[in-house]
C-alpha cells in the first residue's frame, strides 16, 4: 500500500509540473473526435519527422487513447492507428456533436512559435506566398531566405503575413521562425536529411505501358522508390513515402506529405514516353533558383547509369514541383516506348543503380 501511494504521489507530482491532473490522465481517454481538415496525416510516432501510416478525410469519427504534451494525440480507426495533430480534431460530446478542438494549438516542430503583430524570418531557400490558407490557393508571389516578414494572423498551418514590399498573402507555418535563417537539418550530406521519396502513379493510374512487354509505369517506379528509399537509409536519410502500395495519393497529398514533414528534398520517381524512339532518362525541375542546382546533381550521377544515357535537365511545370515549397525534382528514367529501354528497366539490377545515382546525387546536393 505505502509503495502505491507512493507511486500516486510521483506521478501527480510530474503531470502537476506539465499542467495536468490526474483524473486527465486516467480518466479522459477514450473519447471520440471528428477530423476537421479536408486530409490529416496519420503518423507512426508523435513526430513531424515519423513515417505517415495513414490518412483520414474530414468528417471521419476516430477514438482517441492517448495524448502527449506538445499537441500530439494517438487516434484509432478501424485498422488505422497512429499518432496526429490534435488540434485538428474536434471532440464530440455525449450527443455526438463536435466541440472545441481536441489541442488547442499545433505539434511543435521545433521553431519558435509565431503570432499576430511579431516578426519572423524566413527559413526556406525560396518559399511561395500564396492567396490563401493552403496549397490549392494561387501563387501571388515568393520570398527568399533570410527575408522579414510580419504576421497579421493565421489558420491551421499557415500564417497571414506581410511584406516589408507591403505585399500580403499567406506562407506555410513550418518554414519561418525567429531569428536567423538555418537549414531545416543542418548537416552536410545525408545523414538527418528528411527526404520525400514519391512513386509516381498507382492504383487506377497505370501511367504509360510499355510498348512492347506491357510493363505498367505504377509498378516500376514502386519498385525504383522502395530501392531508393533503401539506399537513403543506408546514407543515414530519414525517407518518407508518398505510397507504399498499389494506391494513388492525388497530387495535393504528395506534396502535403513534403511540406507537413518540413523535409529537404523531394524526388518524384516516373518512366517516360514517346513517339519517337527516344532513350534515357531526362530531369525536370520548376524553379531555376530553388529545384534546378537539385536537378543537375542527380543528373550529373544518373547520366549512364545503368547503360542509359541522359538527355539532361529541363523546366517542367509539374504539379509536385510547381506547388511544392520543399527542393523537388522528378526524374523519368527510361522511355517505356522504347524497347531496349523498357527490356533494361524491367530488371531489378537497372533500378537499384538507378536508386543508387539518385542517392549519391543528393548526397552531393547536400554535400
Amino acid at each position: 500500500m505505502r509503495r502505491y501511494v507512493s507511486l500516486v504521489i510521483v506521478m501527480t507530482l510530474l503531470l502537476g509540473s506539465l499542467g495536468l491532473s490526474m483524473a486527465s490522465a486516467t480518466s479522459s481517454f477514450p473519447y471520440q473526435a471528428k477530423v476537421s481538415t479536408a486530409a490529416l496525416n496519420v503518423r507512426s510516432e508523435p513526430s513531424l519527422q515519423a513515417s505517415i501510416v495513414g490518412q483520414l478525410r474530414n468528417g471521419d469519427i476516430v477514438t482517441v487513447t492517448d495524448e502527449e504534451s506538445d499537441g500530439w494525440v494517438r487516434v484509432k480507426r478501424n485498422k488505422l492507428s497512429g499518432w496526429v495533430a490534435g488540434y485538428l480534431l474536434r471532440k464530440l460530446d455525449g450527443k455526438g456533436q463536435a466541440s472545441n478542438p481536441t489541442v488547442s494549438s499545433p505539434p511543435s516542430s521545433g521553431k519558435v512559435s509565431t503570432s499576430p503583430g511579431s516578426t519572423a524570418t524566413v527559413l526556406a531557400d525560396s518559399l511561395r506566398i500564396r492567396s490563401g490558407p493552403g496549397t490549392s490557393y494561387k501563387i501571388i508571389g515568393s520570398l527568399s531566405q533570410g527575408e522579414q516578414i510580419s504576421i497579421t494572423g493565421s489558420q491551421s498551418d499557415w500564417l497571414k503575413i506581410r511584406t516589408s514590399a507591403k505585399q500580403t498573402g499567406w506562407v506555410a507555418k513550418a518554414y519561418v521562425g525567429k531569428g536567423a535563417a538555418q537549414p531545416k537539418h543542418a548537416g552536410k550530406g545525408l545523414r538527418g536529411k528528411v527526404i520525400v521519396v514519391d512513386a509516381g502513379h498507382g492504383g487506377n493510374d497505370p501511367g504509360m505501358i510499355g510498348t512492347t512487354y506491357e510493363t505498367e509505369e505504377k509498378d516500376l517506379t514502386l519498385s525504383t522508390a522502395i530501392y531508393l528509399k533503401q539506399e537513403l537509409q543506408r546514407l543515414g536519410a530519414t525517407v518518407l513515402m508518398t505510397r507504399t502500395t498499389d494506391r494513388k495519393p492525388e497530387l495535393s497529398e504528395r506534396v502535403r506529405v513534403s511540406e507537413s514533414a518540413n523535409a529537404d528534398a523531394f524526388v518524384s520517381i516516373h518512366f517516360n514516353s514517346s513517339e519517337r524512339q527516344n532513350t534515357g532518362s531526362l530531369t525536370f525541375y520548376y524553379s531555376e533558383k530553388k529545384d534546378r542546382p537539385l536537378a543537375q546533381a542527380v543528373e550529373a550521377e544518373l547520366a549512364g547509369a545503368g547503360g542509359l544515357p541522359s538527355h539532361g535537365v529541363s523546366f517542367g511545370d509539374l504539379h509536385v514541383l510547381r506547388e511544392n515549397d520543399t527542393v523537388a525534382t522528378l526524374v523519368e528514367l527510361a522511355f517505356l516506348s522504347n524497347r531496349k529501354d523498357e527490356s533494361i528497366v524491367r530488371g531489378s539490377a537497372y533500378q537499384k543503380k538507378a536508386a543508387a545515382a539518385i542517392a549519391r546525387g543528393l548526397a552531393n546536393y547536400f554535400g
